[in-house]
């Protein structure tokens, strides 16, 4: 009986950087579609149909602060969308990347993400005599998942 996978030993790539200081990345849904309600005249039965509309939840991704390369392709990703003092450009700047997921050092699948732009970005607290390390949280809309086996 094969193992299941476990949910460490990953890396996410951007465009085509790959950034191993991403610690979680949360919102992996594949898409999720509303359902209309139809109920059926002169009975007490209600079918479900699908909106035919497919949405995908943000993406959150968690990396530590660490002074590498990473620190800054996350802030030149942040400043594409907010320039300060000069408002934002929306989501007119846009990545496509993926959420590699490795398995004793060998590629398994990949979450390719379509479209992201950032929604927000913020760091963790600062505080005086704590031992935790700093994370920036970044938080991605996506036009789309795509989970592809390796």
């Amino acid at each position: 009986m094969p193992e299941p996978y476990r949910a460490n030993e990953f890396v996410v790539e951007i465009g085509t950087v790959e950034s191993p200081s991403v610690s979680k990345v949360s919102g992996l849904s594949l898409g999720e579609t509303d359902v209309i309600e139809i109920p059926e005249g002169g009975s007490n039965v209600v079918r479900k149909v699908s909106s035919g509309v497919v949405k995908f939840q943000p993406l959150t991704i968690e990396r530590y602060v660490d002074g590498s390369a990473d620190d800054r392709l996350f802030k030149e990703f942040f400043e594409d969308m907010f320039k300060h003092g000069q408002g934002g450009r929306g989501s007119t700047v846009r990545r496509d990347g993926a959420i590699v997921k490795k398995h004793f050092g060998s590629e398994v699948f990949r979450i390719m993400f379509y479209g992201a732009w950032v929604k927000s970005a913020s760091f963790t607290d600062l505080e005086a005599g704590s031992t935790n390390a700093l994370k920036h949280i970044v938080v991605m809309e996506v036009d789309g998942l795509e989970w592809l086996l390796t």
